[in-house]
């Protein structure tokens, strides 16, 4: 099978066409045979180990799993003994978790994962797509505990994260701005938000309004500016903060009770259902913005990090 691996942390050169044998699924195991997958943030993060201190976790050296990728959508084309959720030929969507491995043609991952059964409403690409940012919003969202009529300020309105969160808060019934590049107006109002602001307007002295939730999605602004505009009691999240945004973040909310939420995520099956019950019933829509192949992910790579996606990227596993 092809797969896409990396055994040096480095740019997205050390991404690299490899084939490998396909795997076996063991006992409680399922194999996926996998039609597309996406590249997110945490994706070239772990590639380039940014921060350093990642490689404690994912190899100190180099890699210790070299196939990266945690979001996929696919068939399951053969179980190993005692399967007993999936069977041969049912449509999935999900997550991989830190097993990674979604930048292949198949993997195995045991069937109590995080995956759940695609709908025809869905496509394979908006399945592979929906998983990391949904995920990652709701979770942020339910740790807020967002109300109706309470207003949310989403710097980072255009991102993967940016886009499942406006659309949940909207859902959860709150009043959304959104901040982004004007170039991505359209997009974030067309998704839901109630007003929009570019990044300078945002910082400007002008801009005094302060909100219940501030949710900063791609770590591009300090605490003291998002603190700026968090009203009393209110909730600071920070979904991209660095190892020293935490220690700050968390000295911040001990010293001054400050309600600051970041750090990883639960990714739950519960979760991952709601979030594909919503998009099958058009609730909720996974914005994509481009698509590549598999053998076209180092240059995946490069768009996803220069910061400028709208929503997604998806790549086409399955020819």
């Amino acid at each position: 099978m092809k797969v896409i691996a990396y055994r040096n942390y480095g740019t997205p050169d050390v991404l690299q066409l490899e084939e490998w044998e396909i795997p076996t699924p063991k006992k409680n195991e399922i194999r996926i045979k996998i039609y597309n997958t996406a590249v997110n943030s945490g994706d070239w993060r772990i590639r380039k180990a940014d921060p350093k201190l990642a490689k404690l976790y994912f190899g100190i050296f180099r890699p210790k799993q070299p196939i990266l990728g945690i979001s996929i959508s696919g068939v399951v084309d053969s179980i190993g003994e005692n399967v007993t959720q999936f069977k041969i030929g049912d449509k999935i969507l999900g997550s991989t978790g830190m097993r990674l491995g979604a930048y292949a043609e198949f993997t195995c991952i045991p069937e109590t994962s995080v995956i759940t059964i695609l709908p025809e409403e869905i496509s394979f690409a908006e399945g592979a797509c929906l998983s990391f940012g949904g995920l990652t919003a709701l979770d942020f969202i339910q740790k807020c505990n967002l109300q109706k009529k309470q207003t949310i300020i989403v710097y980072g309105g255009s991102s993967s994260v940016g886009t499942a969160t406006i659309q949940l808060a909207k859902l959860f019934g709150a009043t959304v701005t959104a901040v982004c590049s004007k170039n991505n107006f359209e997009l974030v109002k067309s998704i839901g938000a109630d007003f929009v602001m570019d990044y300078k307007q945002f910082h400007s002295d002008d801009h005094r309004t302060q909100y219940d939730v501030v949710f900063e999605c791609v770590g591009k602004s300090s605490i003291v500016s998002n603190l700026r505009h968090l009203s009393i009691g209110g909730v600071l999240v920070l979904v991209g903060a660095s190892f020293k945004e935490m220690f700050q973040a968390a000295w911040i909310s001990l010293t001054k009770r400050i309600s600051i939420k970041f750090g990883p995520i639960a990714e739950t099956l519960e979760n991952l259902k709601l979030l594909t019950e919503l998009t099958r019933t058009k609730k909720i829509k996974v914005v994509i913005d481009k698509t590549y192949s598999l053998e076209e992910m180092a240059e995946a790579h490069r768009y996803v990090e220069a910061g400028h996606k709208k929503g997604n990227v998806a790549i086409n596993i399955l020819s």
